[in-house]
C-alpha cells in the first residue's frame, strides 16, 4: 500500500518546510513539492499540520513477563503511539529479570506478536552474570543496562571487579541508572528514624538527593573513560551531573564532540524532570515518586540548558506504570515509577508553546539524536529510503488527559487534568497507519530495530 501525505509542514534536521511525503512498502520513497500527481492508495491532506520524525523512547518499562498486572508489551506500546512514540527500548528489570539470552529473546518473541510500536530490549547485567552479557549481539540489541543503584526488581550491581570486567569489555553501549547506594541508604535510615510514617511531601527528594546520583554518574563516567566505553548515563536529575557531560554533536549517524572524536559518555534527560520539581509532591505526592527523585525547582532548568546547549544528548521517559493501589500506599511502601509514554510528545510540545526550546530541539532530542546515540539503522529522520515512522500533530490542538482516554494498562496518569495544547492525529510506524484520530489499526505489528555498530 502506498501513502502520500500532503501539504505537511516537516520538522526535519534543524528546518521546518512544507513538503508532501510518499511512503511505499514500509519506507519514505519520495519528499518533495507538489507530489499530488504520485499513485496513492490512501491520500492524507496535512495542510495545517506539522509531521515529525517518530519518537524514540529510549527508556520505558513494559513490566512483561512477570509483573503483567500492572502492564504489558501490547498496552504500553499501544500507548505510545497514541502519543506519537513509535520505538522504544524497554529496561531488564522485569520478572525474571533479564539476565539471559535465552529470557532475551523471548522478550523479543513477545514483541514480535504484540507490539504495536518498533521495540527493542536492554539485557540486563547482575553481580554473576558476566558470561551472558558478553554474548549481547551490538548490531541485534541496544544495549546493555547496569543498575548501579537499586530501583524497581534486584538488579543493583556494586561490585567493583564485576563493573571494572563489564565496562573493560562490553560488547555494544552500556546504559547505567545511577543512584550512589550507600547514601541512599544512609539517608533513607537517617529519615525513617527522624518521621516515622508522618513523612515531609518531599521526603523522596531528600533520601535520593543530588549527591548520590551525582556520585554514581561521576563513578560511571569515570569507568567509561579509562576503558574508552560507549556510556549512556539514563534520567539525569540534577543540575549538579550537568557538568560531566561534554557538548555533542550530530554528524554521520553518530555524536560527535568538537574535535570530531565520538562522544564517549551520553546522557538523558526525562519528560517528568523536565516538567515536574518537588513542589508537585504537595498535590501529587506518591504519584511522582520516581527513582531518581524529582528534585528542587532550579535542577529542572539546569537540565533544560543543558539539553538546549548539547551537553545532554537525549529526552525519554523511563515510562514505569504501577496500580494506582500500589501507589496509594504509605511513602515507604508506595514503588517507584509513573506512566509517562502517551503524553511525552506532548509535555515537549507544550513547553515549545511556551517557548522553552524550539519545535526542531524537540525533534532532535528525541529522534535524531536518539538513532545517533544508539546508532539505529535507518531511523530517526525524515529521508528518502528510511522507515516511515512518522508523526502528525495539530499544535492548534488540544488533548485533554483525563482517565477514559488512556491508554496504559494502570489507567492512571500524573498529568491528570492538564490539557496539552496539541494533538497527535496520526502516527506510522514502518509505514503502517497504526494511529489515526483516536483509533488504532493493529492488523501489523511494529519491527525488531537494528543497529549499525559493526
Amino acid at each position: 500500500m502506498k501513502t502520500l501525505i500532503v501539504n505537511a509542514r516537516l520538522v526535519n534536521e534543524g528546518i521546518i518546510q512544507e513538503s508532501d511525503v510518499l511512503i511505499s512498502n514500509g519506507h519514505i520513497v519520495r519528499i518533495g513539492p507538489d507530489l499530488q500527481h504520485a499513485a496513492g492508495d490512501k491520500v492524507i491532506d496535512a495542510k495545517g499540520q506539522h509531521l515529525l520524525p517518530g519518537v524514540i523512547d529510549d527508556q520505558v518499562h513494559f513490566r512483561e513477563p512477570g509483573l503483567t498486572h500492572k502492564a504489558n508489551i501490547h498496552t504500553e506500546a499501544r500507548s505510545g503511539v497514541a502519543g506519537g512514540v513509535t520505538s522504544f527500548m524497554e529496561m531488564p528489570n522485569t520478572v525474571p529479570n533479564t539476565l539471559t539470552q535465552a529470557l532475551l529473546v523471548d522478550k523479543y518473541r513477545i514483541a514480535s506478536q504484540t507490539s504495536l510500536a518498533n521495540y527493542s530490549f536492554y539485557m540486563g547485567a547482575s553481580n554473576d552474570n558476566y558470561d551472558e552479557v558478553m554474548l549481547t549481539d551490538p548490531d541485534h540489541v541496544c544495549g546493555i543496562k547496569i543498575f548501579m543503584g537499586s530501583s524497581t526488581g534486584n538488579m543493583l550491581v556494586d561490585s567493583p571487579e564485576v563493573l571494572e570486567k563489564v565496562f573493560a569489555n562490553a560488547p555494544c553501549l552500556i546504559a547505567t541508572h545511577c543512584e550512589d547506594e550507600p547514601t541512599v541508604k544512609s539517608r533513607m535510615e537517617f529519615f525513617r528514624e527522624k518521621y516515622g510514617e508522618n513523612v515531609p511531601y518531599d521526603i523522596h527528594a531528600l533520601i535520593r538527593n543530588e549527591e548520590a546520583c551525582l556520585i554514581s554518574s561521576s563513578f560511571a563516567s569515570s569507568l567509561a573513560h579509562k576503558h574508552k566505553t560507549r556510556l549512556h548515563i539514563l534520567h539525569i536529575s540534577t543540575g549538579d551531573e550537568t557538568s560531566l557531560f561534554q557538548i555533542g554533536r550530530r554528524e554521520n549517524g553518530r555524536i560527535l564532540l568538537a574535535d570530531g572524536s565520538p562522544k564517549l559518555v551520553t546522557s538523558e534527560a526525562c519528560v517528568h524532570h523536565l516538567w515536574f520539581d518537588a513542589e508537585d509532591y504537595r498535590t501529587l505526592g506518591n504519584k511522582i515518586k520516581c527513582n531518581p527523585a524529582i528534585k528542587a525547582a532550579h535542577h529542572k532548568e539546569a537540565i533544560l540548558k543543558a539539553l538546549l546547549d548539547d551537553r545532554i544528548d537525549v529526552i525519554a521517559t523511563d515510562h514505569a506504570p504501577h496500580t494506582m493501589d500500589e501507589k496509594a500506599q504509605s511513602y515507604w511502601q508506595s514503588p517507584s515509577g509513573l506512566p509517562l509514554i502517551q503524553h511525552s510528545l506532548n509535555v515537549m510540545l507544550e513547553m515549545s508553546r511556551e517557548g522553552k526550546i524550539s519545535l526542531e530541539k524537540v525533534v532532535e532530542k528525541m529522534a535524531h539524536s536518539v538513532a545517533d546515540c544508539f546508532q539505529i539503522a535507518h531511523r530517526g529522520y525524515i529521508r528518502e529510503g528510511y522507515w516511515a515512522d512518522l508523526v502528525l500533530v495539530d499544535l492548534e490542538g488540544n488533548t485533554l488527559v483525563e482517565p477514559g482516554n488512556l491508554y496504559s494498562k494502570c489507567g492512571w496518569s500524573p498529568f491528570e487534568g492538564t490539557e496539552f495544547h496539541s494533538r497527535v492525529t496520526h502516527t506510522f510506524v514502518s509505514g503502517h497507519l497504526a494511529y489515526e484520530n483516536g483509533k488504532f489499526d493493529e492488523s501489523v505489528k511494529g519491527k525488531r530495530m537494528l543497529f549499525s555498530r559493526s
